[in-house]
């Protein structure tokens, strides 16, 4: 199988980011992902490529180019750009990215999943809800911290959780610094209460950020063990 993948950029693409599919016509599963707070780093054209080689159309968005922010990554520019960007920014451009890779990369609307790493997977919660026709979530230590809603952050993932309508795969770690072990248990039994298949993986010395390379907390151990967890999920669900 012949994969076509390479860097989109604002100016030729209207978003920046990255992509990748097999060669050819065909309406094909897609996968949209969202990117951890360092923005579209290495390993996500890796695991772009790793998924459009399994068949899959895959979408990885610059949200930080979408804004205007130049820069092929964003690493130690995260928090700063969280805090001059809403949730409700976040999700417009996401959405913008999931009409991109339904419409223009002619993927199956009805066979559509998303993955997202600390930020992006924290707003993939709300973008779910948003999105009941996304068929799964893969979610890798979602950043979510347990904070009152806000005009920045008006939807809380405790809340959110009990009305997705997709199949859910959640990873996390028992060292994780942000969604902490007490912050997981209560969201944890939000994905149950709304009724639909959720595998969850709990790795008690795992860190957050486990799975990239651009993280402190790396752990290629966690990370090779995840990655068919994750193409078993996609391929099941989609």
């Amino acid at each position: 199988m012949n994969i076509v993948a390479r860097m989109l950029t604002q100016e030729a693409d209207g978003l920046g980011g990255y992509m990748a599919h097999p060669e050819g016509a065909g309406r094909r599963p897609g996968v949209l992902m969202a990117h951890h707070a360092h923005g579209v780093t290495a390993d996500y054209k890796l695991d772009a490529y790793r998924l459009a080689a399994l068949g899959f159309n895959v979408l990885a968005p610059s949200l930080f180019n979408m804004f205007g922010i130049g820069g092929a990554h964003h690493i130690g520019q995260g928090a700063e750009l969280q805090a001059k960007h809403s949730d409700d920014d976040f999700l417009a451009k996401l959405d913008e990215a999931w009409r991109h890779l339904v419409e223009r990369m002619q993927s199956d609307p009805a066979r559509t999943a998303a993955i997202g790493h600390c930020m992006g997977g924290r707003l993939l919660i709300p973008f779910a809800a948003d999105h009941p026709g996304l068929r799964a979530i893969v979610l890798y230590y979602p950043s979510v911290r347990d904070e009152p809603e806000t005009p920045h952050r008006p939807r809380h993932a405790f809340k959110l959780a009990k009305t997705l309508t997709c199949a859910s795969l959640v990873f996390c770690g028992g060292q994780d610094y942000i969604a902490t072990p007490a912050i997981q248990g209560p969201l944890w039994q939000s994905f149950v209460a709304n009724g639909r298949p959720v595998e969850w993986h709990f790795f008690s010395d795992a860190n957050h950020g486990f799975r990239h390379p651009d993280n402190d907390g790396y752990q290629p151990h966690y990370a090779d063990l995840a990655w068919p967890l994750v193409t078993d999920f996609l391929r099941r669900r989609l």
